[in-house]
Parts: C-alpha cells; sequence; structure tokens
C-alpha cells in the first residue's frame, strides 16, 4: 500500500474463514494469508451451530487475530460473542436484530449487518445502529437469485453515509479496482479458499491496493 498522502486512502481487508476448516492446519494457513496483505477485522464464518466446535475454533482464531491486533467477530451467534471472548457479532439478516443486538451487547461490541442488495435496509441497519454495512454478491454468483449489489449504490454510499460500507460476495480483481474508490472494506472469504494457495490468491487479487 503506498505510503503518498497526497493518493486517496485505500479500502482495507476483512477477512472471512471457509464455513468449515481443520483446527489442526487452518491457523498455519489464515497466518500465511494475513502476512500478504495487512488485514483490519476476522470474521468466523462456520456453517455448524454446534457450539463445541463454534468454541474451539473461535479459540484458535481469536489469539491469532488479537496477537496481530484484528477485531474478531461471529457469524450470527449473538449469544457467543462475550463467552467466547471475541470483539463483535456480523449479522446476517439484514437490519432486523441490529437495534436489539446493540441493546444486549453494548455500545463496545462490533454490530455488522450484511444487508444483501438492499440499500434501503442498509440504510435501516445504519440508523439503527450498525458499525458497519455488508452488501453483496457484487459479482456475479450462484447464490441467492442471482441479482448484485449495484455499483452505483455504492458510490451513492460513499458520498452520503458516513457508517462504513463493505463490498463482499464474488469479488475478483476488476471489480476490486472498480470499487476501491467507493467502499470501505472488501470482505475477502471464498474467493482465496477456494483455491490451492490461499496465501497466493490474496496477493493476486489484492494486488490494485497497493
Amino acid at each position: 500500500m503506498s505510503d503518498d498522502p497526497t493518493l486517496p486512502e485505500q479500502p482495507q481487508i476483512y477477512l472471512v474463514t471457509p464455513p468449515a476448516f481443520e483446527l489442526e492446519t487452518f491457523p498455519d494457513l489464515l497466518s500465511a494469508v494475513l502476512d500478504v496483505h495487512e488485514v483490519a477485522c476476522l470474521r468466523l464464518a462456520l456453517a455448524t451451530k454446534d457450539e463445541s466446535t463454534l468454541a474451539r475454533a473461535a479459540d484458535s482464531i481469536r489469539e491469532l487475530a488479537h496477537a496481530r491486533d484484528l477485531a474478531a467477530v461471529i457469524d450470527t451467534h449473538i449469544g457467543l460473542v462475550e463467552r467466547l471472548g471475541l470483539d463483535g457479532v456480523h449479522l446476517t439478516d439484514g437490519s432486523r436484530a441490529v437495534r436489539k443486538t446493540r441493546a444486549d451487547l453494548g455500545e463496545d461490541a462490533i454490530v455488522g449487518a450484511f444487508c444483501g442488495t438492499s440499500r434501503h435496509d442498509g440504510m435501516t441497519a445504519a440508523e439503527a445502529g450498525a458499525d458497519y454495512v455488508s452488501l453483496g454478491p457484487v459479482g456475479s454468483s450462484v447464490l441467492g437469485d442471482g441479482s448484485t449489489a449495484d455499483f452505483d449504490t455504492f458510490v451513492w454510499w460513499s458520498e452520503v453515509i458516513e457508517v462504513p460500507i463493505v463490498a463482499e460476495g464474488a469479488l475478483d480483481i476488476a471489480l476490486i479496482e472498480a470499487l476501491a474508490p467507493h467502499t470501505d472494506f472488501f470482505a475477502i472469504g471464498e474467493e482465496i479458499w477456494a483455491t490451492d494457495d490461499p496465501a497466493a490468491a490474496m496477493k493476486a487479487l489484492t494486488a490494485p491496493l497497493r
């Protein structure tokens, strides 16, 4: 990343774990990725609802994250945030639970909201107290109904709304280059974990931010 103060500030990376991983090997894989590009936040996004599995995974990534001064949040499981020593929660149901989650976790916790492709839901989440709003997918994806978050929404948001916005889902180099002036964070996950060499994939994907 350039140190030239005349250049606009670049978006930060918000790293999302794969939906399943081996506790014995993932920390080393994660460390290698974190060595490639500075990361601002790490999200535990396991598909399982088993609390013992979530707790073991949280222990492994929390220690690694906090040693690097990274915030660590978890998908959905509001009740596990304090118990697992995490910094906050990433809500996946839009603005619906933001206000209550903020009240439950307090002002110091991170409360983020994924609002799909809805500008309106994103605005509602921001007004309800979300620390950030995530929109996506921004690229073509087989998930969901095939719709994508509109590029113009990121442009508008960056000009009008103070709450940080996250671009998430089906990112590629071209999208990162195009969206860099208009988003605060890029959430990167399956784009790298689905490859044979996640660290190399991270280096390639974040090249426009250097």
